[in-house]
């Protein structure tokens, strides 16, 4: 049996085994469930513990911010309400430039004097 066979690189150690996401999102879930635990994950996998450590805590931080972000409520109706108050913010600027304008012009045709 080669190095390659048993799944050791030049140098003696593990090669390295890339894992899917979906792969990983199962280990954590076995590792949830205490269905596993880290070593005995490591070795059904055929990963170091280090990266079935690494996974826990990424899928940790990312369930953590994930929920950070979230609030309550009805997601659509507050997409709505974003959207709508977007569209005024829009029609609010549109509105400032107009007036500028429209001050500028009116300075122009009647003059200083008129101003005091």
């Amino acid at each position: 049996m080669t190095a390659d066979e048993r799944g050791i690189d030049r140098v003696g150690r593990r090669a390295k085994k890339m894992l899917s996401a979906m792969q990983k999102y199962e280990i954590w879930l076995q590792l949830l469930r205490r269905e596993t635990s880290t070593t005995q994950a490591a070795a059904s996998w055929q990963v170091d513990p280090s990266t079935i450590n690494r996974i826990r805590k990424v899928a940790k931080e990312g369930a953590l911010e994930a929920l950070a972000e979230s609030r309550p409520g009805n997601t659509r109706a507050r997409q709505e309400r974003d959207a709508e108050l977007e569209a005024l913010r829009r029609e609010n600027a549109q509105l400032a430039a107009t007036l500028q304008h429209m001050t500028v012009k009116l300075a122009m045709v009647e003059g200083k004097d008129a101003w005091g």
